[in-house]
């Protein structure tokens, strides 16, 4: 079983998230699961949402407390809640953001880490950008398909078409595929300055 959790505010589409990671699951034949956990529902409010996949049956149903894979909507709640909790130091993290772990007063905590495991990714650009809203969660979704292989793109943009009807759809599918771009190249070039750092001196 693959296990997401999803952290953001309300109004950020945290829970559309989840439900749309279960569905592109679903539509490439597994088991899914999507479900929310609001701390308040006020606008702005911290929200968790979560997402299992698995190729059997998923009969539990309590909030995942040691994910494989983390994704961060607001970079702003990095020092506010406990985001980290239960993560094991193979499991991939992706934050909305510009800022490198380092810029956002994370490096100690990334070096736990696998390389290539932790990302982030400017998804709010990318959502003002193609749908012209700062709503990043399905950019973020394609930025997830790209770092874990867990989900197909083409998965993914049917499933945000299915959720989002029309023009509204097809640009959050944009905003998707330009993330999974962006994450692939992105890893692409750290595979390249391991490399680099690597290479014996001469």
């Amino acid at each position: 079983m693959f296990q997401v959790r999803i952290h953001g505010r309300g109004g950020q589409g945290v829970v559309a998230a989840a439900e749309i990671l279960s569905m592109a699951a679903f539509d490439e034949g597994r088991f899914a699961q999507a479900f929310p956990s609001f701390g308040s529902e006020r606008m702005g409010a911290p929200v968790v949402s979560y997402c299992r996949i698995d190729d059997r049956p998923i009969r539990t149903h309590e909030p995942i407390a040691e994910p494989d894979a983390l994704i961060v909507q607001d970079p702003t709640l990095v020092h506010q809640v406990d985001l980290f909790g239960g993560l094991a130091d193979d499991a991939y993290v992706l934050v909305n953001t510009s800022k490198s772990f380092e810029g956002l007063g994370l490096a100690e905590f990334a070096s736990r880490f696998r390389p290539g495991r932790l990302l982030t990714c400017p998804a709010t650009a990318l959502a003002l950008e193609y749908v012209g809203r700062p709503l990043p969660n399905a950019a973020l979704l394609g930025g997830f398909a790209a770092l874990t292989g867990r989900i197909s793109l083409d998965a993914l943009e049917k499933a945000i078409s299915e959720r989002f009807a029309g023009v509204v759809g097809t640009a959050n599918a944009a905003a998707a595929r330009a993330a999974f771009e962006f994450v692939v190249d992105e890893a692409r070039a750290g595979q390249d300055r391991e490399v680099v750092a690597r290479a014996p001196a001469d």
